[in-house]
């Protein structure tokens, strides 16, 4: 017993004593410590980090891809998929022998699996790699212990639960000093190459900072910092011989130039830089010409202009990436961008002519993303896909300014099938968006009380200060329908109620206020039966919520002169 205690003593003295310490499952994340919300929807969001991963990994080439690799068998061990895990990490130390982070990350899968004689071998493997053996081992720590650090500095933005701009620019800022830190370790060792890849994460990082405090009141003393820094980070990456990072790297230039303007004083790395007679449009133009011939790269400039809402660049570079490999199995990316650039394009003329600000729009980008997504559909089969189809039946389906009004009942059963597909598909069952769409095509249908129980499961999957009130304001209007014609009137008063309350733990006040009273001046008759029913049965906190949301701020409350 005292072995074992002197035993765990030495190795908390040794670790107190690492200036680092390899593997991920130390590191600071909520993937390593207790969900803070449903476990359902901790597994969704690793699950879909899993997915963009993967996507990820077809672009990483370098020893960057180790990164990615490592970081996807923390998530497989994360969703329980211990297997493969183990296989991630050991594929990783068959190729680069000397990863830290692989031999660590091994070792605790075999620990968690009971191996407890291939965890120490993978410990001991550690051990000599960083040069705590005494044999002589260790030489090249310099240039693992840099690597092991710039690992772990890419995994700390793609961690989960990020959806607090406090928590998000705690990874981002985190990553940032172990990137500092790996450059230090490596700055002789490391070539300058795989430096460049880092540098040019780290400049998306400060672009992504930058991004977040744009509109906060210190944002003119606050923001030169880090555009300088970003900008010279991406300065020293056009250097590299990398085409793809160059590609990148141009396009985001273009990025910060556009920003500069938003500057009371250009920031001084724009003249440092040797940017003072550059414009944005040439930046992207020369991202575009070494990406020319590359599919790849193409889609990733593709994917940044649609996140910009550059849609007319976007289309052109995906026309440009279908050029190159029209090969929907070998370039299936092309397409899903090109139809998300016709499906975006549509919802957004859409709501301007709902505010009468455009004409009807034109129903020929959907077909178009039809038919895009038809063809990936047809060699790769996934969640997004059986999604993005279901939104284009969908609004097929639909008047083109009324979606209340159903056109063309069967587009909508089209989209019902897509949708059923995509809920066999993990993690389906838990995407709000996707109840919520399927809750919209039974309402269109008629069928209220199966839209209802929709609405209500997009409105439970929504993480507490969610601010798009889609699902409520959709499952208000329902469960109003059910209360006022359906059968079973009380049960769909109790789930009103059950409603509103539930809302007031996801929603702010605010927005639940602000949906009541869009609920109550669009159904004045309805609200006013449905509050007269609930006074006489003795119901009176949903009426006291209707009511005040009806009431301007600081007035005497409608409640108090309300009497039966």
């Amino acid at each position: 017993m005292e072995d074992s205690t002197t035993s765990e003593e030495d190795l908390e003295a040794l670790i107190e004593g690492l200036d680092y310490i390899p593997g991920h499952f130390h590191l600071p994340l909520h993937l390593n410590g207790e969900s803070q919300g449903p476990a359902d929807l901790r597994r969704r969001d690793t699950h879909l980090r899993r997915e963009s991963l993967r996507v990820q990994l077809e672009a990483e080439t370098g020893p960057l891809q180790y990164a990615v690799r490592n970081l996807l068998g923390l998530l497989d061990f994360h969703l329980d998929r211990l297997s493969e895990a183990e296989e991630a990490f050991r594929a990783v130390v068959r190729e680069e022998p000397d990863n830290l982070n692989a031999w660590a990350n091994l070792g605790y899968v075999y620990d968690r699996l009971g191996r407890e004689m291939d965890a120490g071998e993978c410990v001991e493997r550690v051990s000599a790699l960083m040069g705590l053996t005494g044999d002589g081992a260790g030489t090249g720590s310099g240039r693992s212990a840099a690597r092991c650090l710039a690992e772990q500095a890419y995994t700390h933005p793609w961690d989960v639960e990020l959806h607090e701009d406090e928590v998000l620019r705690e990874r981002l800022t985190a990553a940032l000093t172990l990137y500092n830190r790996a450059l230090d370790y490596g700055a002789d060792v490391i070539p300058t190459e795989e430096k460049r890849s880092w540098y040019f994460n780290m400049a998306t990082i400060y672009i992504r900072l930058d991004g977040m405090i744009r509109n906060n009141e210190d944002a003119e003393y606050s923001r030169p910092p880090l555009y300088n820094k970003g900008l010279k980070l991406l300065t020293e990456v056009l250097e590299s011989d990398n085409v793809r990072l160059k590609a990148l790297a141009w396009c985001y230039v273009g990025v910060m130039l556009e920003r500069k303007d938003e500057f009371s004083t250009v920031p001084m790395a724009v003249h440092d830089c040797g940017y003072s007679s550059s414009e944005p449009l040439s930046c992207y133009g020369l991202a575009i010409k070494f990406a020319a011939d590359d599919a790849l790269i193409l889609n990733q400039l593709a994917g940044i202009f649609l996140k910009l809402g550059k849609h007319d660049m976007a289309t052109g570079i995906s026309n440009m990436a279908l050029n190159v490999l029209p090969d929907p199995e070998l370039n299936w990316q092309a397409y899903c961008n090109r139809a998300k650039i016709n499906v975006t394009a549509y919802v957004r003329n859409l709501e301007r002519a709902k505010k009468g600000h455009a004409g009807i729009p034109d129903r020929q980008s959907l077909r178009e993303a039809k038919g895009d997504l038809e063809r990936v559909l047809s060699v790769r089969p996934c969640l997004r896909t059986h999604l993005e189809m279901a939104q284009v039946h969908y609004y097929m389906g639909v008047d083109a300014v009324q979606e209340s009004l159903l056109v063309d009942e069967g587009a909508v059963n089209s989209a019902l099938v897509c949708l059923s597909r995509a809920l066999q598909c993990p993690p389906g069952e838990s995407l709000p968006e996707l109840h919520l769409l399927r809750g919209r095509c039974l309402l269109l249908k008629g069928e209220e009380s199966n839209a209802v129980d929709c609405f209500l499961r997009s409105l439970e999957l929504q993480r507490p200060g969610a601010a798009d009130p889609a699902a409520l304001r959709f499952l208000l209007g329902a469960l109003l329908v059910c209360c006022c014609q359906g059968p079973d009137s009380d049960s769909a008063i109790c789930r009103l109620e059950e409603c509103v309350h539930h809302a007031e733990k996801t929603y702010s006040l605010t927005v639940v206020r602000e949906e009541l009273r869009a609920l109550c001046r669009a159904h004045v008759a309805e609200v006013t039966e449905l509050s007269k029913t609930l006074v006489i049965r003795g119901r009176t906190k949903l009426v006291r919520h209707l009511l005040d949301s009806l009431q301007p701020r600081g007035k005497t409350p409608l409640i108090r002169s309300f009497s039966v």
